[in-house]
C-alpha cells in the first residue's frame, strides 16, 4: 500500500454494502451495514437525534476503504452507555464547548465491537489519525470510541487516547449442552432460586422464539408497544423509530431473535436479540403487562437457552446490573478510548481516569466473589 486517503462521507448508506463490511467483517452485527444503514434510514439517527452520521473512510491506492470508522457528531451524551456528561459539564464550566464532539460507536448499542473497521489491519493508525485531523480541522473539544473491542484497545493507547475501563455481566457458555448442565455449575440454593423463578415467569404464559420471516406486522406491532414502554420509562423517549425495527428484520432475517411471552394468544411482553458468530445480543426488552420474575426469564434465562441451542460462547445482555450476578452472568470488563486535545483538560480526564479504573477493577474483584457457581 504505497498511499491513503482519508475523507468523510455523509452517511453509511454512502458507502456500498459489500465495501462496508468488506472492513466491518460479519462476526458482530451492530457494526454491519445493515444495521447502521437501518439506523440512517428509519430516522433514529441523522436529524434532530443529535446523532449525525459522519463515517470516516481511509482509502488505498483503487479508491476502496481499507479502514472506516463508524463515527458520529453528537450534539449530547444521550444513548452512549459511557457517562461523560461531568466531563461536558467541567469543561463548559471552564468556558469551553463541549459539544459537537465525534463519537466512534454503534448508536443506543452498549456492546463490545471494533471501532475501526479494518481491511488491511495495518491501516489502523491511519484511520486514528485521520479522526484526530476530524477533530482539530473541525475544532471539536474531543472524539470518543465507546465499547471498544480488547483487541483494538492497544492501538488507541500506542495513538495516546486515554482508556476508560467499565463493567458489564455476560453469561458464558462452558460447553453446556442443556440449561440443566449450566444449573449443575450453581450452588444447590442459587439452582433452586432459578427454578422457583423460571416456573413463576412462565405460569399460563407460551414462550416463542422467533427468526427471520416468522417475524411479521403482529410481532413488530407488538414490539413497538414494549419497547415504547421500556423507552419513556428510561429514556423520556425512545431513541429508535418504529420503522427500524421491521427495516433490520429484514436486513439481518435469521440473525434476528424475538422472544415473545404471550397470554392467551395475545403478545404481553418481548425481547430481541441479534445473533452473532460467538455471542446471543439482547439488546431491547417491555412489556405490557406486570409479571414477577418474566424480565429475567425473556432476557437472560431464555437467552441461555438460545445460545446453548446454537453453541454460541456467550450471551451478552446489555449495560450495567447487577442482579445478573445471580442469574449466572459474571462481570467483565469494557473499554473506552478517548481524544482530548486540551492538554490541562486532558490532564483532569487522566486523573479522574486513574480514580476511576481503581475503582472499577475493585467492585470487579468483590462481585467476582458473589457469582452463584458452586466453589471447588
Amino acid at each position: 500500500m504505497t498511499s491513503l486517503t482519508a475523507r468523510l462521507v455523509p452517511g453509511v448508506a454512502a458507502i456500498p454494502a459489500k465495501q462496508w463490511d468488506a472492513c466491518a467483517g460479519i462476526a458482530n452485527p451492530f457494526v454491519g451495514h445493515a444495521f447502521l444503514a437501518a439506523l440512517e434510514e428509519s430516522g433514529s439517527v441523522g436529524g434532530r437525534s443529535g446523532w449525525q452520521p459522519v463515517p470516516i473512510v481511509v482509502e488505498g491506492d483503487d479508491g476502496a476503504p481499507v479502514a472506516i470508522a463508524p463515527a458520529y457528531a453528537k450534539g449530547h451524551s444521550q444513548g452512549e452507555y459511557v457517562f461523560d456528561q461531568g466531563w461536558a459539564d467541567a469543561w463548559e464550566r471552564a468556558g469551553g464547548r463541549y459539544y459537537p464532539k465525534l463519537q466512534i460507536a454503534a448508536p443506543f448499542t452498549p456492546v463490545p465491537g471494533p471501532r475501526l473497521l479494518l481491511r488491511d489491519e495495518s491501516a489502523a493508525p491511519a484511520l486514528i489519525a485521520a479522526i484526530e485531523a476530524v477533530v482539530a480541522q473541525h475544532e471539536l473539544s474531543s472524539a470518543h470510541a465507546t465499547f471498544v473491542a480488547p483487541s483494538q484497545v492497544p492501538a488507541f493507547a500506542a495513538a495516546g487516547w486515554l482508556i476508560r475501563e467499565g463493567t458489564q455481566f455476560h453469561w458464558q457458555n462452558d460447553g453446556y449442552a442443556t440449561f440443566d448442565d449450566f444449573l449443575a455449575a450453581l450452588a444447590s440454593r442459587k439452582r433452586k432460586a432459578i427454578r422457583k423463578e423460571r416456573a413463576a415467569a412462565v405460569e399460563g404464559l407460551t414462550i416463542r422464539h422467533l427468526t427471520g420471516a416468522e417475524i411479521g406486522t403482529r410481532e413488530w406491532d407488538a414490539f413497538w408497544r414494549f419497547y415504547q414502554d421500556t423507552g419513556s420509562r428510561k429514556w423520556g423517549r425512545p431513541y429508535l423509530t418504529r420503522s427500524f425495527f421491521p427495516l433490520l428484520g429484514a436486513a439481518l432475517g435469521e440473525r434476528v431473535l424475538l422472544i415473545l411471552a404471550e397470554r392467551d394468544g395475545v403478545p404481553i411482553a418481548g425481547a430481541l436479540n441479534l445473533i452473532g458468530d460467538d455471542a446471543l445480543y439482547g439488546r431491547y426488552w417491555g412489556a405490557v403487562e406486570e409479571v414477577p420474575f418474566l424480565h429475567f426469564e425473556l432476557c437472560y434465562y431464555q437467552a441461555i437457552d438460545a445460545a446453548i441451542a446454537r453453541g454460541l460462547a456467550r450471551v451478552e445482555a446489555g449495560a450495567q446490573g447487577e442482579h445478573k450476578l445471580a442469574r449466572g452472568y459474571t462481570p467483565v470488563s469494557t473499554w473506552s478510548a478517548h481524544h482530548i486535545p486540551d492538554e490541562n483538560f486532558r490532564r483532569a480526564v487522566s486523573d479522574f481516569l486513574d480514580q476511576e479504573r481503581a475503582a472499577v477493577e475493585g467492585e470487579q474483584a468483590f462481585l467476582g466473589e458473589l457469582t452463584p457457581f458452586r466453589r471447588g
